[in-house]
């Protein structure tokens, strides 16, 4: 009787040692930022991309203002720049949390799985078990939230990253085509006006140079106009590629949070329930 007591508290022993290497060994290197360097360096390759491509929309925006054509395509392009803050906030989320959540799942979650395990092996009460095992699935599913999401928004960024880098290439092509054509159009002006004033004494003279800026002028607005055509297919890009971000950078932690959460109570169910004997 003795003997089986000792085999009883050496086993539930074994436990608390699982606990003290997750509290001192495991959680330390977790929650480090070289045992997460991979899922970190996807995160700030998203972060750079999403930054480019807010850049490339308020710069976009910038040059459009001044002309009466471009300035709704413009606030368009303004407002999208709150999206990309938002994206850029759940990026940045998911970046401390990496860390965060492994310290908190083998530093908290499972020396407690541990603990109440080991007191079901001590009295053998099956509700210490299931708590056990609630802690146990709840911490690895905490620890494994964020780098199953990274995992699978790469996956889907692989698939849109060439149309991403399009879309950044384009509107900067862009952007300097608009302004080129603006530049062209005040250098048309300023010598428009110098002509003028030349003309007040020939107007033979001013009729031939008014008909010659004016078409130049003609032409100039005819390229700023494909220029602006051009930013609205940028819009639509930005907005596809804003979309793509919003999904594999706040939905799908979401969904895959859901997921894990969906999986415990699978496996687990969703009451305890307490035995008789404990109840008494």
């Amino acid at each position: 009787m003795e003997n089986e007591k000792q085999k009883k508290i050496l086993f539930a022993l074994i436990p608390i040692v699982i606990a003290l290497l997750s509290f001192f060994v495991i959680a330390r290197f977790t929650s480090s930022t070289e045992f997460n360097a991979k899922t970190i360096q996807s995160l700030d390759d998203k972060k750079t991309t999403v930054m480019e491509l807010a850049a490339a929309s308020t710069a976009a925006a910038i040059t459009l203002i001044p002309g009466d054509v471009g300035t709704p395509i413009a606030n368009k392009l303004a407002d999208l720049s709150s999206y990309f803050l938002i994206v850029l906030c759940a990026i940045y989320l998911e970046k401390y949390l990496v860390t965060i959540t492994g310290y908190a799942a083998f530093k908290i979650l499972v020396p407690i799985a541990c603990v109440f395990f080991s007191g079901y092996l001590l009295w053998r009460k099956e509700i210490l078990r299931v708590v056990a095992q609630k802690f146990l699935l709840f911490g690895l599913a905490v620890y494994l939230v964020i780098p199953a999401s990274v995992k699978v928004a790469d996956m889907i960024e692989t698939t849109y990253a060439s149309s991403i880098e399009s879309t950044i290439e384009t509107a900067k092509q862009t952007t300097d085509e608009i302004e080129s054509e603006t530049g062209e159009s005040g250098q048309v002006d300023d010598k428009s006006s110098n002509e003028k004033s030349q003309s007040d004494s020939d107007s033979d003279s001013k009729e031939n140079a008014g008909g010659f800026f004016s078409g130049l002028f003609n032409k100039v607005q005819e390229g700023v106009s494909t220029a602006t055509a051009n930013v609205e297919n940028v819009l639509n890009n930005f907005i596809e590629a804003l979309a793509i971000l919003l999904v594999t950078s706040c939905l799908i932690p979401i969904l895959v949070l859901i997921f894990f959460v969906w999986l415990v109570k699978m496996l687990l169910g969703l009451n305890i329930d307490i035995p008789t004997s404990v109840r008494k």
